[in-house]
Order: structure tokens, then sequence, then C-alpha cells
């Protein structure tokens, strides 16, 4: 007796390029950077690990494009909080602030991931320099939220406003913070009417 013929459908070549990249992301959390490996992103991804060449140089090409992936996702999320929020410029840049602090931004796998990213910045020069780009942009958008309510020049205060939201959003995303996410909220409400 024969066995049936299993069928498969192939992916599109972006539908498994995306799937690299989010298998990528699963492993850096995982595993940190040290353990992320060719091997390891395509185990998690259910492909041979010459798949992975098809569609990157090489890991540190892999861990570039996850990086800028990820940096969209968490951009998209912001902007998708500013255009949910009342048109006056205030709330607007408060919803750009606290966005961080729910969900899909205030996740422990997105910060493993972040961590990741964060440590290989010290060391890889292309990470480095995406790493100073993804904060870059952020830090525009804020300038920009800002200045809508006051003009001038507010370089310095969205620094300041990206270190309080970044140092709330990471003892959330650890867990057991001592506050909570509404708290959080309130605080940078609370240092942006200051």
């Amino acid at each position: 007796m024969s066995s049936p013929r299993q069928s498969f459908t192939r992916e599109a070549p972006d539908d498994r390029r995306q799937s690299l990249i989010e298998a990528c992301a699963r492993s850096l959390a995982k595993r940190g950077a040290s353990g992320t490996s060719v091997r390891s992103i395509c185990t998690e991804a259910g492909v041979s690990p010459g798949l992975l060449r098809h569609y990157f140089s090489g890991i540190d090409d892999a861990v570039a494009a996850t990086y800028r992936w990820t940096g969209d996702r968490v951009q998209a999320a912001l902007d998708g909080a500013v255009t949910a929020a009342a048109p006056r410029p205030r709330d607007r840049l408060l919803a750009y602030l606290i966005a961080s602090f729910a969900p899909p931004i205030a996740d422990p796998d997105l910060l493993a991931t972040w961590l990741a990213f964060w440590s290989l910045a010290r060391t890889d020069m292309a990470i480095a320099t995406l790493h100073a780009e993804i904060y870059r942009d952020y830090r525009t958008g804020l300038e920009r939220l800002i200045a809508a309510c006051a003009p001038g020049d507010h370089r310095l205060t969205a620094i300041a406003l990206t270190a309080l939201v970044d140092g709330l959003w990471l003892e959330l995303s650890l867990g057991d913070a001592p506050f909570t996410p509404r708290e959080a909220s309130a605080l940078a409400e609370r240092w942006l009417d200051t």
C-alpha cells in the first residue's frame, strides 16, 4: 500500500524571508545574541539551515533585518496610538509617550529581543548604525509632537522623555514593576506637564 502524497504549498519569497525574520526575533528573545545562530533561526522557522543564506548574506544580515523590522513594528504601534488619539497636540504627544506601556510594545518577548539588539550595538557597527537610526527617528517624531504643543528647539526635552519612557518601559516589560502601566502613563504625563 502506498502512502498518500503529501501536498505542500511553497511560500512566496517575501513570506519566507519574513518568516525567517520573525524566527530570528524569537531566537534572540529566547537565546540572546550569543545563542542565536543560523541553525537556531532555521529551527524556529521550521526550515533547513541552508535556506537562510538564500535570503540573507549571513547571520549578521538576518539580525540587522530583524532589528529594522522590530523598530518598524514599534514605530507603527506609536504612530497608531497617535492616529487614534484626540486631535489636540498634547493628546497626540501623550499617546506617543504612553503607547510604550501597553501591548504590543510592553511585551517581555519584545524586551528580550530588544536587549539582544542593545548588546550587539556595542560590538557590531551595522547594528550600532541601525540603533542610532531607530532612536533618531523616534526622537524626531517626539520632537515634532512636542513642537506642535510649544514651538522651539526641543531636542533635549525629547532626549529626556525618551530616557524616561525607556526606563519605565524596561521595568514594566521585565515584570513585577513597582508601578502599573497606568502609573507609568501618569508619571510621563506629569513630567511632560512640568
